[in-house]
């Protein structure tokens, strides 16, 4: 998990609950074979054209969260980072198609399939004759035996995130020539295709020294279209170049360098030439539309502009109000550089689809409030799912199509929309449900403590973080009846000129997902003491002397647009059927050490990457926690601390039969009912936004696909890119 969209497989490698089991779930309707399959809601936007119009040479400089702290995707510290680089430099036999499914790499396969499935499965790969490691090695099955042995789990000297798939391997030996690798299976596993991508030498695999620190800041054998040149820490760079072995399409770039670029300062990175490709939130994305225009200048010569203009005109165009609160003489300063960069950032431009992974609202079911699960379903019902999809994509020009299932994106083969076992938005339903579990409205209720630490906390984490890390937003609730008799109304405000109290519906913009780091927009929320929605309940819900008050945790770092302007809108909708939200604003850092993965919240945003392996990669989110003997719980990744035997036999069935047809009607019949636990609340596909120099061709926002690093490069002069997708319905 991540409220950062890390790459799931990356994810998932390192690091008394009230079941479903009795509630009457609804088959999905159209779940056989003959069906027709989704499609992607959006295409790449790359850039792409064929790989004679791309210059051959140059260097091109990618934007990185930071650099990785380890090459070995996986170990449990690897991010983003290490896996665009093993994409880049070492081989997987399947890679990610356009519409997420796996598909053989005929750079290092000439098949691979099924052969026997009794008394055994066998799975027979055919490797390609030119396929050799950068020390002229031929790549086989050493390679594919030592990584077998260093994540089968069977030795613990090799620290390993995660042993999915491996653990079912029995053996593994060559096949009828060296090119020839067979893997026999001690049980049948349906994600076969999952494994030896990407595949290590038996350099690193061999011994657990060589696979526990031997790759972390270097690989000194590679096979892919690139090689680790060095990691340069001092410099913030991996830089990788051409790999003289390689086999295939010769790298039309001499140098591709991945340098580490904080969120809030890629559009400054893109003007100076830093780099030349990067992933943007909205505000950046109008940036460079913006610059592209004839713009304005506010500034007059002998200072003849009046702060106040000055500082409306940055407050316009995207400046906050930290911003703006210096003297008037550092104010056009820093519009003077705006400006400088507004020039250089003609020659860019934004690059947009959708990611492959979603954003959801999860529901800690471990205890309290949302232990109890009508509670969590009114939660559901009260949302409207399309209205907050489009709140973030339509501004964009996305596709705004709620996500229907936890365990596939429109596109993919196990994609079908469950929610129907949940129900749609329905306010109605919501309070009877609330009212069914005891919730009365106007009940009395005792003074409790403000902000009451979340059910699953760990002892003493949601006291001390609330201490540290609250956030400069710190905590306010959204909801409460007689705000406005206690503090001044926005309106108000805004007639003293207070722009930092700004509420959403009043800063008239829309505001989308910061790429790879969510927090929270200027004005996203309605400050402390603002009234409470039109259409709210006018008195708390009450059942025992408690309020209904949830305790809703967001980040509150840079670029936290979305999940800001998301959560305004849920906590709105939340109060129409009588349920307080109290808003808890914490450091990106802590988010989810202290809160997500310690359980210290009632309500939070985050996001999970989509994968082509289901049945591997998601039982771990959804699957039952399971008490240990001292009395601890294991959650693995599920935050939201809520499963059921059911889910987890279907997860369990699907993983093992070798029928697609079969393994991807269960794995819908499972999202069915995950949705009908109403744990996590998928609401929509993350947007991709881009910001490239326009004479970068073969890269942008990939969308599912797997990025063809040997053509990526620069456009030759007079050549033209072809348009861009549209996006499909």
């Amino acid at each position: 998990m991540s409220h950062h969209g890390v790459g799931l497989r990356a994810v998932l490698r390192p690091a008394a609950f009230l079941t479903a089991g009795a509630l009457a779930v609804p088959l999905l309707a159209g779940c056989g074979s003959d069906e027709e399959a989704s499609r992607p809601l959006a295409g790449q936007d790359i850039g792409l054209v064929a790989r004679d119009k791309v210059t051959d040479g140059g260097t091109l400089k990618w934007a990185v969260d930071a650099v990785p702290e380890t090459l070995n995707t996986y170990q449990a510290d690897a991010d983003a980072g290490t896996t665009r680089v093993a994409q880049a430099v070492l081989p997987s036999m399947f890679r990610s198609d356009a519409n997420g499914r796996p598909a053989a790499n005929p750079a290092y396969l000439e098949s691979a399939k099924v052969i026997e499935t009794e008394p055994r499965q066998v799975v027979l790969y055919k490797l390609n004759q030119q396929a050799v490691w950068s020390d002229g090695r031929e790549i086989g099955a050493a390679d594919f035996a030592a990584q077998w042995r260093a994540l089968s789990g069977k030795d613990s000297a090799y620290w390993t995130a995660r042993n999915a798939g491996y653990d079912r391997i029995e053996k593994i030996e060559r096949g009828s020539g060296d090119l020839q690798v067979r893997v026999t299976f001690s049980r049948p596993y349906a994600d076969w295709k999952s494994l030896f991508s990407p595949l290590y030498p038996k350099d690193v695999m061999g011994t657990p020294d060589a696979f526990n620190d031997g790759a972390r800041r270097k690989l000194n054998v590679t096979a892919g279209p690139f090689k680790v040149e060095k990691v340069d820490t001092a410099k913030k760079d991996v830089v990788l170049t051409r790999n003289p072995r390689w086999w295939g399409s010769p790298a039309k770039l001499n140098e591709l360098v991945l340098h580490a670029v904080d969120r809030d300062k890629r559009v400054s990175a893109l003007a100076d030439g830093t780099v030349q490709l990067a992933d943007i939130d909205s505000t950046d994305a109008e940036r460079i539309k913006a610059a592209s225009g004839s713009g304005g200048s506010p500034l007059r010569g002998g200072g003849k502009t009046s702060a106040s203009k000055l500082r409306s005109w940055a407050l316009a165009h995207g400046f906050d109000t930290e911003q703006v609160k210096v003297g008037k003489k550092k104010l056009r300063k820093a519009i003077t550089r705006y400006l400088e960069q507004q020039q250089e950032l003609r020659a860019f431009g934004v690059r947009k689809s959708l990611e492959p992974a979603y954003t959801q609202l999860a529901l800690n079911g471990a205890g309290g409030m949302l232990a109890d699960e009508r509670v969590r379903r009114a939660v559901a019902r009260a949302l409207d799912r399309e209205e907050l999809a489009k709140a973030v994509l339509t501004p964009l020009g996305l596709p705004a199509v709620p996500v229907g299932s936890h365990l596939a994106l429109s596109g993919q083969d196990a994609y079908a929309d469950g929610s129907g076992a949940l129900g749609g938005p329905d306010v109605k339903e919501a309070q009877a449900l609330l009212t069914d579990a005891g919730w009365v409205a106007g009940g009395p209720v005792k003074e409790q403590k403000q902000a009451e630490k979340a059910a699953g906390a760990e002892p003493g984490k949601g006291d001390k973080e609330k201490k540290s890390d609250g956030g400069k937003d710190g905590e306010y609730i959204v909801g409460e009846d007689d705000k406005a008799k206690q503090h001044e109304s926005a309106e108000e405000r805004r007639e003293k000129g207070d722009e930092g109290g700004r509420h959403l519906a009043q800063d008239g913009r829309q505001y989308s997902d910061k790429d790879l780091k969510q927090g929270g927009a200027p004005g996203a929320y309605a400050p402390q003491g603002t009234a409470a929605p039109a259409g709210a309940v006018t008195a708390p819900l009450a059942k025992d002397g408690k309020a209904l008050d949830l305790r809703f945790v967001l980040p509150s770092g840079p670029g936290s647009e979305t999940l800001d302007t998301v959560a305004a809108r849920i906590s709105a909708m939340l109060s129409k059927v009588g349920i307080r939200t109290t808003i808890t604003k914490v450091s990106d850092e802590s988010y989810f050490k202290d809160h997500i993965a310690s359980g210290d919240y009632d309500l939070a945003l985050y996001s999970w990457p989509s994968s082509a392996f289901p049945a591997t990669d998601a039982r771990p989110i959804y699957g039952k926690p399971i008490p240990a003997a001292d009395g601890s719980v294991n959650i693995e990744q599920n935050y939201t601390r809520v499963g059921t035997d059911q889910v987890d036999q279907l997860f369990d069935q699907a993983a093992a039969t070798l029928d697609e047809g079969e393994a991807r009607d269960l794995i819908r019949k499972a999202d069915s009912r995950i949705w009908a636990a109403a744990a996590s609340i998928p609401l929509y596909q993350r947007p991709e936004l881009v910001g490239v120099r326009k004479d970068v061709v073969n890269a942008g926002a990939f969308g599912f696909r797997t990025p063809v690093y040997e053509d990526m490069g620069f456009l030759k002069k007079g050549a033209k890119i072809a348009p861009g997708p549209t996006a499909t319905k």
